[in-house]
């Protein structure tokens, strides 16, 4: 091989070399969405319990591949103001133990641990992760559709989960824990995997980077359409009216029966 032939192949070695850096230097990470904006209250509404169904095939599916989801929805209402959250699960045995403990003869005197203190939740909220498949794997969720109205539960019983699905959709229920009514439904939706956390405070409320919901591409799909179903939520609530019912709720209602003795029966012809 002559010099002038080892130059040119030298040369020509050079220059796929840095065509190849510069194809991998320049490939452009996945872009991330805008941060969403979180609907806030003006005014603190009440005392809120999340409470998980940790018998739901939905559960059992998730909580498993990313944890639960009450640390995502506590950051959620704290950040957006309108309710008051308190810790219930794990969190409440390790507080149950410490109140024991503080009130055993070991612990050191002190006036602030009396009894009479701890907050009851007015309010009950119920999150329930779906998800509808357009991927190739997945489980079966027929047993969730079943659980919500008219044809929403229709479509989203038919589907399936799975990693490979690219659409996440969540309810919130927000029950009244007195009367045990339902107040506000709400739906969310999500096809993004790129779903920004920036400025949305989740960082204060110990949602961090290692969490399965901020880091991995079916978290951040699933707490995309939790932010979805909660800020609908926010909006129902501030919209919200009571339902009246004449005689008043669970009193019979408005539907009477022949031979019935609730006020609504009384009035049907004999």
């Amino acid at each position: 091989m002559t010099k002038t032939t080892r130059r040119g192949a030298g040369l020509a070695l050079v220059a796929l070399v840095a065509l190849v850096s510069g194809l991998f230097l320049s490939t452009p990470a996945a872009a991330e969405d805008p941060p969403p904006a979180m609907e806030k209250c003006d005014k603190t509404l009440g005392v809120l319990r999340i409470q998980e169904d940790t018998g739901a095939e939905w559960y059992r599916y998730y909580y498993g591949r990313l944890g639960s989801t009450a640390p995502v929805i506590s950051a959620m209402v704290m950040e957006s103001n309108c309710f008051v959250v308190v810790e219930r699960g794990t969190g409440e045995r390790d507080i149950n133990a410490e109140t024991q403990r503080a009130r055993g003869d070991e612990a050191r005197e002190s006036d602030t641990r009396g009894k009479g203190q701890q907050v009851v939740a007015d309010f009950l909220l119920k999150p329930e992760i779906v998800m509808n498949k357009k991927g190739d794997s997945g489980g079966s969720f027929g047993g969730v559709g079943r659980l919500l109205p008219g044809a929403l539960g229709n479509v989203i019983g038919a589907g399936r989960v799975g990693f490979s699905s690219n659409e996440a959709a969540t309810v919130m229920t927000l029950v009244d824990i007195r009367s045990t009514v339902r107040l506000v439904a709400a739906q969310g939706h999500s096809e993004s995997k790129n779903f920004n956390f920036a400025g949305l405070g989740f960082g204060r409320y110990g949602l961090g980077a290692g969490s399965a919901y901020s880091n991995t591409d079916e978290g951040k799909m699933v707490t995309a359409a939790f932010v979805d179903s909660y800020n609908k939520l926010v909006v129902a609530v501030r919209n919200y009216k009571a339902q009246t019912v004449e005689g008043g709720l669970g009193n019979g209602g408005g539907l009477g029966v022949q031979g019935g003795i609730t006020a609504a029966s009384k009035k049907v012809r004999q």
